[in-house]
């Protein structure tokens, strides 16, 4: 597998983990929070397991600046998926317009200037 490809694929995992860790819960609002707190733990120690990793392998290829920009544009996109398939909320104008706007700093921070 490519250098640059690795850790691409292991914050796309990482961020499906954090995600259900971070708002997987919301439909379960009758379980106590200490049990969600709980599982939460659980699911983001998971998320670790790819998220370090990513990191450690992407770093070679990546500056640190370009892997949080990879992993928050990530982020946003797997959010995008779990927030309209698994919340059942849809997406308004003005949050692809943010979106948007951090696709744009994304560019800049790849952008090569001489």
């Amino acid at each position: 597998m490519p250098a640059a490809l690795t850790p691409i694929l292991l914050l796309t995992v990482s961020n499906v983990f954090m995600t259900f860790a971070w708002y997987g819960h919301l439909k379960f609002k009758d379980t106590p929070l200490w049990i969600v707190v709980l599982v939460s733990w659980g699911i983001a120690f998971v998320e670790y397991c790819f998220a370090v990793p990513a990191n450690r392998f992407g770093h070679g290829t990546y500056s640190a600046a370009e892997l949080k920009t990879i992993q928050e544009i990530i982020t946003l996109t797997v959010f995008i998926g779990f927030s309209w398939f698994y919340l059942g909320e849809g997406l308004r104008w003005n949050h692809m317009v943010g979106f948007g706007l951090i696709a744009a700093a994304a560019f800049f921070i790849f952008h090569k200037w001489s």
